[in-house]
């Protein structure tokens, strides 16, 4: 499975060893290596960035016109396309995803990367109107070296939905991927270059975030960092950023509720419930791993939730019919289990799951089975704190006040899901809630048009939309006067 060459990485243009120490990517369903390489030092961070920052200065990049830009990001859609399946295939060795989860997200990737071009197309600026002999407008420019620090749960679309607005909006962009998921990154890389992004533009540099990733959030160069991945590493960025004067976007963690009501369509509730807390193996920070029910409705719908989940096909992730692959490693299948003995601990009771699945090799891999806890309250330390990972917490409620003080009732606020045959109280229900994204009779379904982040613990800014592009983007203030005589101050 593994070649015992190692993988360059790419420095600002140029494909190279790194001058870190060499690691092992692993296969998570087997624990096997599938990839060698020497991780990025702080050298090769410095010479990115400053070689970086000279691209963006003089390749012409931040000076093409939009849609000449624009026809290099749709050859870039285009190449992951006729790419699809060998990208797919190496996307499930990289974090064990289902391959049929690693197509939808390549294909994410391509269709992130052909939207970005056509919003860049279609961008307009503003003329203001004007409050005096004047004309005003306001503009957007690049800001430069930008850095996306991506994680290890869906690598291609994550590291394409921060690439690809930092293109279009004319940037160089220093891509650091999840130290355990390098392989995406570099692909991605290595299509820009094919489809003609100037040479020095992206770099991908991976190894330890606390080691690279702090050094390129640090780098006086670097002008703006999107970070995706756990709420403490996004408050570390944002004291950094901070000390810059340096915008940041962080989407964090989450502890999303799912509530389930009375009238609720209950065959669309529980695929829905399954699909929002075990697809990706947990492994998501939208996942909705608290659940609140109704309680007359309560007993027979966690029934039917224990039964489907049981019934779910964990397995060998290059299967088409395997729903739910490993976790990312084994010291992350050790956390879950920890979480799932302190929800015991605090008084739960395991539903279903709560182990590791055996036979058919499983043994071999990090793979946990999906797990239900109930008979605990929404102030336990389980209901509380990001797991990421496949277990779920079912709680029943009593009237709406209660399940909205409850739903709100966490440091988190990144998504929410409401199942509701009745309009007018899912719509106050989900105007109510406090999330950045609010599910009515569905779940974990997402657009690119559509911009997407949290509130509170679970980050800051936006990412998607067409507005994704100005996050990469400097505001500018134009006047043009029109007055026939001088200005009078100073006669």
């Amino acid at each position: 499975m593994i070649s015992n060459e190692l993988l360059p990485i790419h420095v600002a243009g140029e494909w190279r060893l790194g001058g870190g120490d060499a690691y092992e990517s692993l296969y998570p369903a087997t624990g096997e290596p599938i990839a060698r390489l020497k991780a990025a030092n702080l050298a090769d961070v410095d010479e990115a960035i400053v070689r970086a920052d000279l691209a963006f200065r003089t390749s012409g990049w931040a000076q093409k016109l939009p849609h000449e830009r624009a026809a290099v990001l749709h050859r870039v859609a285009q190449l992951i396309r006729d790419e699809a399946e060998p990208l797919a295939q190496k996307q499930r060795l990289d974090n064990g995803k289902p391959i049929n989860e690693t197509r939808a997200l390549v294909a994410s990737a391509a269709g992130t990367f052909q939207f970005f071009a056509a919003a860049l197309e279609t961008l307009e600026e503003t003329i203001t109107p004007s409050r005096g002999p004047f004309v005003t407008m306001s503009v957007h420019e690049p800001m430069g070296v930008v850095a996306a620090i991506t994680p290890w749960n869906s690598p291609i679309a994550s590291e394409a939905q921060k690439l690809a607005p930092a293109l279009a909006a004319g940037n160089a962009v220093i891509v650091k991927p999840a130290e355990v998921t390098p392989l995406m990154a570099l692909e991605l890389a290595r299509i820009c270059e094919a489809a003609g992004v100037p040479k020095g533009i992206v770099s991908v540099l991976p190894g330890k975030g606390s080691v690279i990733g702090d050094a390129i959030t640090r780098h006086p160069l670097v002008k703006r960092v999107s970070f995706t991945g756990g709420t403490a590493t996004g408050k570390h960025i944002a004291h950094i950023a901070a000390d810059k004067m340096m915008p940041v976007s962080l989407e964090l963690g989450g502890k999303s509720p799912t509530m389930v009501l009375e009238d609720a369509d209950l065959d669309h509730a529980v695929n829905g419930v399954l699909y929002g807390i075990f697809s990706s193996s947990g492994e998501s920070c939208i996942a909705g791993s608290r659940l609140f029910v109704a309680r007359r409705i309560y007993d027979e719908f966690v029934t039917r939730v224990a039964e489907a989940a049981k019934a779910l096909r964990v397995g060998d992730p290059a299967s088409e019919r395997t729903q739910m692959g490993p976790l990312i490693t084994a010291k992350h299948r050790e956390s879950i289990e920890r979480y799932v003995e302190l929800g015991v601990s605090e008084g739960g009771q395991i539903r279903t799951g709560g182990v590791r699945p055996h036979g058919e090799g499983l043994e071999r891999g990090y793979f946990y089975a999906p797990t239900i806890l109930e008979g605990l309250t929404n102030s336990a330390r389980i209901s509380q704190e990001e797991v990421f990972g496949p277990v779920l917490v079912a709680m029943p409620f009593d009237d709406e006040e209660t399940l909205i003080a409850q739903a709100n009732d966490s440091v988190y606020a990144l998504a929410a899901g409401i199942w509701s045959r009745d309009f007018k109280r899912a719509w106050r229900l989900g105007r109510a809630v406090q999330a950045g994204t609010v599910w009515v009779n569905t779940y974990k379904q997402f657009s690119v048009s559509t911009p997407f982040g949290g509130w509170r613990d679970s980050g800051l800014g936006r990412e998607k939309g067409r507005e994704g592009i100005f996050q990469y983007m400097e505001q500018k203030s134009m006047y043009w006067g029109t007055n026939e005589q001088p200005l009078p101050w100073a006669n």
